[in-house]
């Protein structure tokens, strides 16, 4: 099912009586989001982006825009009429109810032409928690399960009444680590098993981008880059996307271009012939770093840690914004941790250069 939100926006009344001034979640949202594909909403706490999908939903009303579900009109259906399945950060199962009560329950409400047969219902409810793998768990309540367990049980819910749309808000974020990777990757699979239209809310950037087919990075209620997650990694539209996705974090310093040269402080790292001179801020991936005795930056050594393969480097530089500069280089190099200095030559294609005021991509 294909969802075309087109000029999507929400307005709330200002709380403050004094200066009524209101507040926009959500300012003219447009995008397509494609038949079977699972999109990833990002972006940090209150950029508009569980409000989306409420307005996908049904659950919050639109102050201007449109929402269709193919070709269907869906902008002031009601949600139970949407097709819709919606799952919670927090689960919203029935304490007092088996997991087989639980999933049951939506079926239980249909009624008119979509109401189904007792038999009918048992079997959609046993082929759901097979395929979300909680088959041997039914007769429990939710207290007797894991936070992961739990989890399966609200997207089985989600999904047995076969929705168009399968909605998704930080579903992940109660899970401790392990269960976060495993949960994520169980969702991947149910997603391509069954091809629902899916939208995933998270403001875990590496959620995001290791199980998305395309994400859309969100600031202030307004889209800031939509593209596949390696894309959007590698050709960051602004300074706020490059800084959002990756980890450890972007490396950003204060840099000026001068006849073609890209200073960082009184080092010129390298040549950048196509912009014009101008101040500007430099985005350096930590794996865009070279090991190298001869190399053009130097920085202060402060410390190096060993995380198996590779060798995180920790290091100063006086242009730098960050606290530190974090290189990831190969746990193969030689480092002589007894010097003060550490030099670096740069790989290009992971440096990126913004405009000093404006915060867009330089090209």
């Amino acid at each position: 099912m294909k969802v075309v939100l087109e000029n999507l926006t929400k307005i709330f009344p200002s709380r403050n009586k004094k200066s009524n001034e209101e507040v926009v979640a959500v300012n003219n949202f447009s995008f397509e989001i494609p038949d079977g594909k699972l999109v990833g909403l990002l972006g940090p706490s209150g950029c508009g982006k569980s409000t989306t999908l409420y307005m996908i939903c049904g659950l919050q009303k639109l102050s201007g825009g449109k929402i269709y579900f193919g070709e269907d009109d869906v902008t002031d259906l009601p949600p139970e009429h949407r097709g819709v399945g919606l799952v919670f950060q927090n689960y919203a199962l029935y304490p007092h109810m088996t997991v087989k009560q639980n999933i049951l329950y939506p079926l239980q409400n249909l009624k008119g032409a979509d109401k189904l047969s007792k038999e009918e219902m048992l079997s959609r409810t046993e082929e759901v928690a097979r395929l979300v793998q909680i088959d041997g768990l039914l007769d429990r309540k939710p207290s007797e399960m894991s936070g992961g367990q739990q989890q399966r049980v609200a997207i089985a819910r989600a999904l047995v009444k076969m929705p168009r749309v399968l909605l998704l808000d930080e579903p992940l974020s109660n899970l401790d680590a392990r269960l976060r990777l495993q949960t994520r990757e169980e969702i991947r699979r149910i997603q391509k098993e069954t091809g629902i239209t899916t939208v995933f809310v998270t403001h875990d950037q590496e959620e995001a981008m290791s199980i998305s087919d395309i994400i859309v990075v969100m600031k202030k209620g307004i889209i800031q880059q939509i593209d596949e997650p390696q894309k959007v990694y590698d050709d960051p539209a602004n300074l706020f996307v490059a800084k959002f996705l990756g980890t450890p974090p972007i490396n950003v310093f204060e840099g000026e271009v001068k006849e073609g040269m890209l200073f960082l402080g009184d080092d010129p790292v390298m040549r950048v012939s196509s912009v014009a001179d101008q101040p500007v801020w430099v985005g350096i991936r930590p794996e865009g770093f070279i090991l190298d005795e001869n190399g053009p930056l130097h920085c202060s050594l402060e410390g190096v840690e060993v995380m198996g393969r590779d060798v995180s480097v920790v290091s100063e530089h006086a242009a730098s914004q960050n606290p530190v500069v974090r290189s990831i280089i190969s746990a193969e190099s030689h480092i002589d941790t007894a010097s003060p200095v550490i030099r670096y030559s740069l790989k290009p294609n992971k440096v990126f250069l913004f405009h000093k005021e404006t915060e867009e991509r330089l090209l």
